[in-house]
């Protein structure tokens, strides 16, 4: 029976760090007090920034795909697709993954193909691309990079992003394997009420190219994010349910690391034990569409998820979309 394994996993984020300090302060000078919202509801210490001109979503992306092509000892030749996700590419045209394509020396017989879902983007890539694995018996191998400049978006007047947010890569190397594990099952719940809750750039890219808008960091108007729970415990369940697995089951959660609070609302709903839960908002803030994926690299490098452990994914895309993924590592 052929599945689809993860072969290898890399991230790659900027050298600069980013204190919770500095936020506070800039917020204080706006009469401002958000140190309980960024350290306790969305569990902030430090974060990754670019502060280099060099530096964008590209950039990152092709370190990462680098490095775990290096730790997974192919070159860029062998690689069937090649696809890259991001809600802040660097460019529209040409695609970022075609950029990738040539400077990892991909082969001609390589598809690529940028993506966005947001924040659901890495996860919504990864299960595309893994049931693209699975039907197509001519294509082996798939190189899925996801990278967020997320601080280019970075409203200062507005806590939830300025403070929030941080930059980084992650890169990961699917195969095809006749071994007992890899790719389960994925599950979606989309509920398009916010779609006009969050926006960048915050005028459109018309009056961006044009000149006609200055201001374009992101612009979040807030809305009850608690509406995404109650679907939340109930895919979670449903997915299970249907691959014959209960919570008990699940040996590590790589959830969104956009709020601890969150984190611990669905940890407290299902029991689940403390150190089944991978977090890494504390050190890298919010990374946006790599954010479940740079948990998983974290409990791997730290021991904590060993091969043949069973991994629930989930996160949260802008509008909303729900995506939940269960996978064997």
């Amino acid at each position: 029976m052929t599945s689809i394994k993860i072969k290898e996993i890399a991230i790659y984020h900027p050298e600069n760090i980013v204190t919770n300090e500095f936020y506070i302060e800039e917020h204080k000078k706006q009469g401002n007090d958000v140190k309980e919202f960024l350290e306790d509801v969305l569990g902030r210490d430090k974060r990754y920034v670019i502060d280099q001109d060099d530096e964008n979503s590209f950039t990152m992306a092709l370190k990462a795909s680098k490095h775990v092509l290096e730790k997974a000892s192919m070159t860029g030749d062998v690689l069937d697709m090649i696809v890259f996700s991001s809600q802040t590419p660097e460019y529209l045209a040409t695609t970022n993954a075609i950029q990738l394509h040539h400077a990892l020396k991909a082969g001609h017989h390589t598809m690529v193909m940028d993506s966005n879902a947001n924040c659901a983007g890495m996860m919504v890539a990864i299960d595309q691309t893994s049931r693209y694995l699975l039907q197509n018996e001519h294509v082996h191998t798939a190189l899925v990079v996801g990278s967020d400049f997320n601080t280019l978006m970075g409203n200062p007047e507005q806590a939830i992003t300025y403070g929030n947010l941080g930059d980084a890569s992650c890169a990961i190397i699917l195969e095809k394997t006749t071994e007992d594990t890899g790719f389960i099952d994925s599950i979606y719940h989309t509920n398009s009420v916010t779609h006009a809750n969050t926006f960048f750039p915050r005028h459109g890219l018309t009056k961006t190219i044009r000149g006609e808008a200055k201001d374009q960091s992101i612009d979040w108007i807030p809305f009850d994010g608690d509406m995404a729970l109650a679907p939340t415990y109930e895919m979670m369940e449903k997915i299970l349910d249907r691959n014959h697995l209960s919570i008990k089951d699940i040996d590590a959660f790589c959830l969104s690391q956009f709020s601890i609070a969150n984190i611990k609302r669905v940890q407290s709903h299902f029991d689940i034990e403390d150190h089944k839960i991978m977090y890494i908002g504390d050190q890298f803030g919010y990374t946006g569409t790599s954010s479940p994926f740079i948990a998983l690299h974290e409990g791997i490098q730290t021991g904590r998820i060993k091969r043949g452990d069973t991994v629930l994914f989930w996160t949260i895309g802008g509008g909303f979309q729900l995506a939940c993924m269960l996978f064997t590592y």
